[in-house]
């Protein structure tokens, strides 16, 4: 196992940039997930680890060892891509084995390799069966076990699940937590999918445009989002976002102006901000309720039923759509009249050039009795 650590690492293709200047520090066994929209740098970043891309300037090190010039097979790293890449010739054993007959490993080793990593991902007895006799779900966990038989340094996964359904999606995601843990690895894991990101990672880097936006836990970056980009990226439905007004700031919170008039008092610091400035006020959907007391109005234009809870897509007016998830034996029609209330502990407060307002007192799982926002809020 071994740490992975980039400094300033940077990729042109002529002279297109797309990577520029990223620092990471992967610690020892993490399990560290790419996210970002496509086109963003993810996969690139991936395959500059993984040696298939040169690195333009910069250095990689891999357990202590600078790797910028070593061939992908000298780097202990292992790889399972979207596409499961198996021979159609060759049955589940020697797809698995192949890489180390390769590598001139004695009989009893594959054998014993093989099987154990056929058991970890129940799949022994699959060992006989050729490519096509498999699944989608067989094929990929066949892919994962020709990486893990490798016992490499760190394993690298690019989008692994995005050809599944999603039972098998789910299904997959389980095992390779469960692989994380049994094996103590380092992995690298690129998704477009935010549950996977949020269930898989110990910590989520999300890319945009080449550049690393925030690094964190996944709650770190979904309570506390460094800036409007990582706020509207990371959480489904989309955090609600309102143009507003500045009215003060003081040491107790920022106080805005919405579009109907109404002000709130956001509990973030206000160093620097001034009266008449723009901010955007963010909150999720699960912090807006319906509610006789709310200072938004609107009419429902949607209503998404989940099953355990709906979504309501309200036209609040003044260009804003807000988006309130609630429980799902609420009685709510599209056309219906409603006035909304805002949690005030879990508003953010972006500033026009998009940087988060730090918070004064949210708590990483915001309290549900938290105070609404009303007409008279000040």
């Amino acid at each position: 196992m071994a740490d992975v650590v980039l400094k300033n690492v940077r990729k042109s293709f002529g002279k297109a940039h797309v990577i520029h200047g990223v620092d990471l520090d992967i610690k020892d066994g993490e399990f560290i997930v790419f996210v970002g929209p496509s086109g963003c740098g993810k996969s690139t970043l991936l395959r500059l680890i993984a040696g298939l891309e040169d690195i333009s300037a910069g250095d990689l090190m891999i357990g202590n060892e600078r790797v910028n010039d070593l061939p992908p097979a000298k780097r202990g790293i292992a790889m399972v891509f979207q596409s499961y890449a198996l021979y159609p010739h060759m049955n589940v054993y020697d797809n698995m084995a192949f890489g180390l007959e390769l590598a001139k490993s004695s009989k009893s080793e594959i054998d014993a390799k093989v099987r154990e990593a056929a058991r970890m991902l129940q799949i022994e007895t699959l060992l006989d069966r050729k490519p096509k006799q498999l699944s989608g779900g067989q094929r990929q966990r066949v892919a994962i076990g020709r990486a893990i038989v490798r016992d490499p340094k760190v394993f690298l996964f690019d989008e692994p699940l995005s050809n599944l359904d999603a039972a098998l999606r789910v299904q997959t995601r389980i095992e390779i937590a469960k692989l994380h843990t049994d094996t103590g690895a380092t992995m690298i894991y690129v998704t477009h999918d935010q549950v996977e990101a949020m269930t898989l990672a110990d910590r989520i880097v999300v890319l945009n445009a080449g550049r690393i936006e925030q690094v964190g836990t996944p709650l770190e970056l979904y309570h506390h989002p460094a800036n409007l980009f990582v706020a509207g990226f990371l959480g489904s439905p989309q955090m609600n976002f309102i143009e507003s007004e500045v009215v003060q700031a003081g040491a107790d919170g920022v106080q805005v102006r919405l579009p109907n008039g109404s002000t709130i008092s956001v509990p973030v610091a206000g160093d620097g901000v001034k009266p008449g400035e723009t901010a955007t006020l963010g909150i999720r959907p699960d912090h807006v309720e319906v509610s006789p007391q709310g200072s938004l109005s609107g009419q429902i234009e949607l209503v998404e039923e989940l099953g355990e809870n709906h979504l309501l897509y309200v036209d609040a007016g003044h260009g804003n759509r807000m988006t309130v998830r609630m429980p799902g034996d609420a009685d709510m029609k599209a056309g219906s009249e409603v006035t909304l209330a805002l949690s005030r502990e879990s508003c953010h407060l972006f500033r026009q050039t998009g940087e988060a307002l730090p918070s004064l007192s949210r708590a990483t799982s915001p309290a549900p009795s938290s105070p609404r926002l009303t007409s008279s809020a000040a």
